[in-house]
Order: C-alpha cells, then structure tokens, then sequence
C-alpha cells in the first residue's frame, strides 16, 4: 500500500500549498508587483514627459523657422530698398554728372564761339587795313603824288562799309 500513499491526495497538503500560494501572492504582490508598476509609472511618465518637452522643442522649433523666415523676408525687403536707393543715388549722381558735363561743354562751345567771331572780326579788320594800305600804296603810285592817308582810308572804309552792308543784306 506504500503506492497509494504516493497518489493519494492529502488535504493537509493542498491547504498548506494552497496557503503557500496565497501567501507568495501577496508578498509578490506587496513586494515586487507594486514597486513594478511604481517603476513603469514612473518611466511612463517620463517618457511622457520627454515626448511633451520633444513636442515643445517642435512647436518652438517652428516658431522659431517662422521668425526666421520673416526675418529673412524683411532683411529681403531692405535689401532691395538699399539696392533701389543706391540705384537711385547713382543714376541721379549720373544725371548730375552729365548735366554738369553739359553745361561744361556748351560753355566751351560758347566760348569757341565767341572767339571765332573775335578772331573773324580780327581778321576782317586785318583784311580793311590791308586793303587801305594797299588801296593807298596804288592810288598814290596812281596819282604819283602824296595822297592824305586819313582821307583816303576814310574814303576806303567807307567803300568797304557799303560793300559789307549790301554784302550781308
């Protein structure tokens, strides 16, 4: 009968195992379940917290490409006023220059003219004396006599004063 005692089943046995099983079910309980969930908890919320302050870092990263942006908008703006002003000041700087060269250059035309005439009119009283003279030097190899030169220049000048008036009518 020793066999039978091997599959038999004793209550004590199974009260005393079953004790035993409730008894590790809350020492487990007690003492590896609940500081396990604390330490899930725990690493939940800082892995929590660690996707909010990434979700932050986004949103401020955004913000921040926002700013820039506009930033890099405005310093376009004003890049392109500087270089609209700059143009400004260089074609009005142009202006002036030539104007300036303008005005240089017709007061050098006026001033070519104005001493081409004076040359011209020098040269057309050259022109008179040398007639006179010559007019005086033939009239008096003509006349084989002293002919008054103020008379006979008055007499040519005024030949010739006649001669320009019809000559410029």
């Amino acid at each position: 009968m020793q066999t039978l005692d091997v599959i038999s089943v004793n209550l004590w046995h199974i009260l005393v195992s079953l004790l035993n099983l409730v008894i590790l079910f809350f020492l487990f309980k007690k003492f590896l379940f609940k500081p396990v969930k604390k330490m899930v908890a725990d690493r939940e919320a800082a892995v929590n917290s660690k996707y909010e302050a990434a979700k932050e870092a986004e949103a401020k990263a955004k913000e921040n490409e926002e700013k820039w942006n506009e930033t890099l908008k405005e310093a376009g703006i004003k890049a392109d006023g500087i270089i609209k002003n700059a143009t400004d000041i260089a074609k009005s700087r142009a202006e002036g220059i030539i104007r300036d060269a303008d005005i240089k250059a017709d007061g050098i035309v006026e001033a070519a003219k104005k001493e081409a005439e004076l040359e011209r009119l020098k040269a057309t009283d050259g022109i008179k004396r040398e007639i006179v003279d010559v007019s005086a030097a033939i009239a008096e190899k003509m006349l084989e006599r002293e002919v008054n030169t103020e008379d006979h220049r008055a007499m040519i000048d005024s030949f010739i004063n006649s001669i320009d008036e019809k000559g410029n009518n």
